[in-house]
């Protein structure tokens, strides 16, 4: 076999967060000083680009994905030359740095948007999307069609100055802009890519990058929860008639000038329409993010629907993710966290009673799978989802308050509320976005060294237990054991970068077992055991050869051949 070397192939990639990363000026809110005060650390993790998150210029309605300048930067979080100082402080250490691409929406406070509500017949009117209302029977006033934000209610806003209706599909402050305008798109081209990629950025982290082509019908969208008006549009507004054409014309037009990467937030889609857009030779990305692992057990259309998982559907949906490339010429991603999900090792391991060993397994499940890698700022550390007992009040996180105040405002006067909303608590504690944003966890002295003021989100409770300075100093870390498991990717990238996944055991629901290993080769192939439980159980191998163990989560004389204790796992090289 022959593979295709590329950098971007190759790299683990650590996503940072400003808002909740490190403080350098003591006003409780993250920066990019704070960041570069820490590229050392970042470094010596064994990671080689850097993804940020969004530090434009923002009223953060939703945390920076609502941008008011493209080619400025959020006051809270520095200058200009602070993000040019980060910039080539990566590139300094052999680092490569990547940002968020957000430009199916911008924020209402950006000029193009000022314009374009300002008259019927501005010339930026067209760069978004408006409709005339609709009137019921009675005569009210209505939306144009009864989609739903991802945000809670209609996805269309009513603006007084024009009596027009907007689209957005997400905050009340994210109007989504117009891509069938050809003038529109060279501008987003403009402001929002070239502007970076010529001061030095390695490429972009697309945000819902399958949702800029609307089906222009704007027809109502079926029924789906018969609990509710406004319902998901999913199959009118993702993966729309026109968005491989944009996203060919967007490499064309710019990112194919540069050396650069991008990787798509496509969530959801068929195994088709998936290789439409990271097919090699089609010119769209390089890869993209599914879903299916991370939102295991949710209604994709709700997260907060949520039904719970067996071991047999995570090992469909890392199936999913790792096999939809095979026999193809296009790439993938592994991914387990990032800023809109919840802490792994709450989610997938056992973060009370076993959590340095399950976020070891998780490590070893994470760095030997196929593709491109994404680790979360804290998940190097274990940072857990925070504790239960917090009250909704504590939650910052657009979504889920929308998502509560909407649920209250439906069944609060329900004699059972109380027994709906506990339900629904325990669901939001599980799976908020909040869960991976508060901050970053230093050290234990007050704040968790994250700032010397109170920061905009409270600090999870468990910073004394679980914290940097005290994993950087103990070898049997979580933290020492992530660097450990990074050098071993690249020492056996052809096996865990870009071998075939092949699982061994996809009806057994307490171990996950699966080889890894390059077609019609005769190098050795990596068998990967993993105790995905509270219980222990009889480790039987499940192929013949000659068994070399190189890596495992539990110490040697701890190490029975026979048995796997819970949460344990281990990593063969079989000849």
């Amino acid at each position: 076999m022959t593979i295709d070397y590329t950098w971007w192939k190759d790299a683990s990639i650590y996503q940072i967060w400003p808002a909740s990363y490190k403080d350098s000026n003591g006003d409780g809110i993250g920066d990019i000083p704070g960041i570069i005060s820490e590229l050392d650390y970042i470094k010596d993790l064994g990671v080689d680009i850097i993804w940020l998150s969004p530090m434009y210029k923002s009223p953060m309605e939703d945390m920076g994905y609502d941008i008011s300048d493209y080619e400025d930067i959020n006051p809270d979080f520095g200058t200009l030359q602070d993000m040019q100082d980060l910039i080539d402080g990566c590139h300094t250490r052999g680092l490569k740095i990547i940002c968020d691409l957000v430009v199916n929406h911008t924020s209402s406070e950006h000029e193009w948007f000022k314009e374009s509500r300002s008259s019927l017949d501005n010339p930026k009117r067209d760069w978004y999307i408006w409709k005339k209302p609709k009137y019921d029977a009675e005569g009210n006033r209505q939306p144009p069609n009864n989609w739903m934000s991802y945000f809670s209610g209609s996805a269309w806003e009513y603006d007084e100055t024009t009596g027009e209706y907007y689209l957005r599909l997400f905050a009340k402050g994210q109007p989504d802009l117009n891509w069938e305008n050809e003038t529109c798109r060279k501008a987003i081209y403009d402001s929002a890519l070239k502007f970076w990629l010529d001061r030095g950025v390695d490429g972009f982290r697309i945000d819902v990058a399958g949702l800029y082509s609307k089906d222009q019908s704007f027809a109502d969208a079926p029924i789906v929860f018969k609990d509710s008006i406004y319902q998901p549009s999913g199959h009118l507004t993702a993966n729309g008639p026109r968005i491989h054409e944009f996203h060919q014309e967007m490499n064309k037009e710019v990112v194919s000038k540069y050396d650069v990467m991008t990787v798509g937030e496509i969530c959801h889609c068929s195994k088709e329409e998936t290789l439409k857009y990271v097919g090699a030779t089609r010119n769209e990305l390089n890869m993209l993010f599914i879903f299916d692992v991370v939102e295991v057990g949710c209604d994709e259309s709700d997260r907060f629907r949520y039904n719970g998982w067996k071991l047999t559907d995570f090992k469909k949906a890392i199936q999913s993710q790792s096999e939809f490339t095979k026999g193809t010429d296009a790439w993938s991603t592994v991914f387990i966290e990032n800023h809109d999900q919840p802490r792994s090792v709450t989610r997938f391991g056992n973060d009370k009673k076993y959590h340095n060993k399950s976020g070891k397994l998780l490590a070893m499940l994470e760095t030997s799978l196929t593709g491109t890698l994404f680790i979360y700022q804290g998940q190097e550390i274990g940072m857990t989802n925070v504790p239960r007992s917090w009250s909704i009040e504590e939650y910052k996180d657009i979504n889920t308050v929308n998502y509560y105040n909407d649920f209250k405002a439906k069944y609060g006067n329900d004699p059972d509320f109380k027994e709906k909303e506990e339900k629904l608590l325990d669901v939001i504690n599980l799976m908020a976005r909040d869960n991976a944003r508060s901050p970053v966890q230093w050290s234990a002295a007050k704040y968790s060294g994250f700032s010397t003021a109170e920061p905009w989100m409270r600090v999870n409770d468990n910073y004394t237990e679980i914290n940097v300075e005290s994993q950087l100093k103990d070898p049997n870390s979580l933290l020492k054991f992530y660097q450990k498991m990074l050098k071993i990717r690249k020492q056996y990238k052809d096996l865990f970068i870009y071998g075939g996944l092949n699982i061994l055991d996809y009806d057994n629901e307490q171990l996950f077992t699966y080889t890894k290993e390059l077609p019609n080769s005769k190098s050795p192939k990596a068998y990967v055991v993993l105790n995905m439980s509270n219980e222990s159980t009889k480790f039987t191998p499940l192929i013949d050869g000659d068994f070399k163990l190189i890596v495992s989560n539990v110490n040697n004389d701890e190490l029975d051949e026979a048995v796997l204790t819970p949460y344990e796992g281990r990593i063969y090289l079989v000849n």
